[in-house]
């Protein structure tokens, strides 16, 4: 667990990627108190089809994760983030609002599960290990 200094309180993250029809691809957790695009290499490994196009909201706006989408041939669709100072990169907003939705669908079916939305477990394992069972009976229910 790790303490969110701007909310000041401890939690942890769940980090999920979804495809277009909000099933998981890869999930891990983290703590409250990291950022996210210190958890893209972790998340983005456990992919074995790399995608043509990757989705991500401004916390993912970094040179390293760009160029590291970049070298393995998969387009960003990434906004900028204003806090970065760097000009305005195109990306294709209709497809962001898309995936952001399928994303936060995705969020919302998870915490269904009382087992992930109130975290019982104290060991980070057991914990990834229940949100990874989740993640599957959501594959196995809204499989399309």
């Amino acid at each position: 667990m790790g303490y969110d200094g701007f909310k000041h309180r401890k939690g942890t993250k769940i980090h999920a990627i979804v495809d277009e029809y909000s099933k998981p691809i890869a999930v891990a957790i983290s703590p409250g108190n990291t950022h996210d695009s210190k958890i893209f290499n972790t998340i983005y490994t456990k992919m074995k089809n790399r995608p043509d196009k990757l989705y991500g909201d401004s916390a993912y706006d970094t040179e390293e994760i760009r160029s590291k989408l970049k070298e393995d041939g998969v387009q960003a669709n990434i906004p900028v983030n204003p806090r970065n100072g760097r000009k305005q990169i195109p990306y294709d907003e209709e497809g962001y609002k898309v995936m952001r939705s399928a994303v936060e669908r995705f969020n919302s079916w998870l915490k269904t599960f009382r087992r992930v939305a109130v975290r019982y477990e104290k060991l980070a394992i057991m914990y990834q290990a229940i949100i990874t069972f989740a993640s599957i009976i959501i594959h196995m229910r809204y499989g399309l």
